[in-house]
């Protein structure tokens, strides 16, 4: 499933709408360049999902956990861009944590598999270029660098019915959503 987002109050949307699809136990692998988004998404998954402290970029202490300020499960930050591999991933023990938690995984495509096999890879693709009606390809230096495309993929049969339940809810927001005016001169 591929998901456009045109600005960061889109992607503050989707990560609620998700949130509202989590559970203890669920393991989320995010994908992208540098600078994609995807510490954003779990800022404002975490605000979703009520934990408590702020969500930085765990690069340099690998994994942070933020405890509910409610009843809901703790949130498991992890930056896997400093592992070199798996095995570095398993010394962290994430496993025995997981089945209360909701783990984040970022850079974690290749590593963080081994952890189950019930997982959502999340890719989030910034879109700095645009094109025009000939499908020409366009740099528009006026648009806002803000657009994201995510796509989603579920590996596994908790998250197969799930998914199809977050694209339709996801459809819902975006036909709610007011269109944005044109400027009028």
């Amino acid at each position: 499933m591929k998901i456009r987002l045109e600005t960061l109050a889109q992607m503050r949307t989707f990560a609620e709408v998700l949130a509202g699809y989590l559970r203890a136990g669920d393991l989320l692998i995010l994908s992208g360049n540098l600078g994609a988004g995807k510490t954003t998404f779990t800022q404002s998954l975490g605000k979703a999902l009520g934990v408590l402290g702020r969500i930085t970029s765990p690069t340099f202490v690998i994994a942070r956990e933020h405890p509910s300020s409610t009843e809901g499960p703790t949130l498991v930050h992890v930056d896997a861009y400093r592992l070199s591999d798996a095995d570095e991933l398993g010394d962290l023990d994430l496993d025995s944590e997981l089945d209360e938690s909701i783990t984040v995984v970022e850079w974690g495509a290749g590593l963080a598999e081994q952890l189950s096999s019930d997982y959502l890879g999340l890719t989030i693709t910034p879109c700095f270029d645009v094109g025009d009606a000939d499908g020409e390809e366009v740099v528009d230096d006026e648009v806002d660098d803000e657009r994201r495309t995510v796509e989603l993929h579920a590996h596994g049969s908790t998250w197969q019915d799930r998914l199809q339940q977050v694209g339709a809810a996801m459809r819902t927001v975006a036909a709610a959503q007011p269109e944005e005016e044109e400027d009028s001169p």
